[in-house]
């Protein structure tokens, strides 16, 4: 990936897909901020700006995004409260930016319900390529037909999903990772096959899968510790097991 790639945004990715999507963009640094904002408008977005967190509350409640680019090291109030506070509100993508590569740092924005992270410093290009991939997946699918199993059913065209007739609260990601599962079920995929199939992405962190799946487990699984839906193949990855048996092999 093209690594610190600050420079002053250029042709080539106008119409490639925004729309009329807004995204605000997150970010202390107006250098990195500009360039964010200058890409994405170059693509099609509408673009918002806010520097810090009670900035980025007020833009939010004045123009509601339909995805975030957010920094995790915001002053004053976090990235991850930020997070936490527009969740709390309505379902919204949020992609986190972090000015350090270290794996607790990313797995505490998923933890909170990222749907992404992009580490500083990084190509403003794939930045666009991200926003665009996670977009894509709020989309209506070509199959909308609600899915149903084990007192779970999710409605993909309503971006609904319950458990025993009460709503879940899912992120994009968790409410695409049910949906694929109940698609599948009885089959076992690996981390990078559940990256490739639901993030649509061919390379990436496979703690991204874990933490996700944890999540997910937390929410659709009467005893997450000891799961009995999503269970954990040893040597290969996850399946989805609709009617387990009392014998089953695995644990967690």
């Amino acid at each position: 990936m093209e690594q610190q790639s600050y420079e002053p945004a250029a042709g080539g990715t106008a119409g490639r897909g925004g729309g009329s999507a807004r995204v605000l963009v997150v970010d202390d640094d107006p250098t990195v901020a500009e360039v964010v904002a200058g890409y994405l408008d170059r693509a099609g977005y509408v673009v918002d700006r806010a520097g810090d967190g009670p900035a980025a509350l007020d833009r939010a409640a004045a123009h509601w995004p339909d995805l975030v680019v957010l920094d995790l090291m915001l002053p004053g109030m976090d990235g991850l409260e930020v997070c936490r506070r527009m969740r709390g509100r309505a379902p919204v993508p949020v992609i986190m930016l972090t000015a350090r590569g270290d794996e607790d740092d990313r797995i505490l924005g998923l933890e909170v319900g990222a749907d992404d992270y992009v580490t500083k410093p990084f190509s403003p290009r794939e930045l666009v390529l991200r926003v665009e991939s996670v977009l894509r997946r709020t989309r209506p699918p070509a199959v909308t037909r609600p899915l149903s199993a084990a007192g779970l059913t999710v409605d993909p065209a309503a971006r609904r999903a319950t458990r025993n007739g009460a709503d879940l609260a899912l992120t994009l990601r968790e409410f695409d990772l049910l949906a694929f599962l109940l698609r599948h079920p009885g089959r076992a995929y690996s981390r990078e096959d559940l990256m490739r199939e639901v993030w649509g992405w061919d390379f990436g962190d496979l703690s991204t899968v874990t933490v996700h799946v944890r999540r997910l487990r937390g929410k659709v699984e009467d005893d997450p510790g000891r799961p009995r839906l999503i269970r954990t193949v040893w040597g290969v990855g996850y399946r989805f097991d609709p009617a387990p048996t009392a014998s089953g092999e695995e644990r967690s």
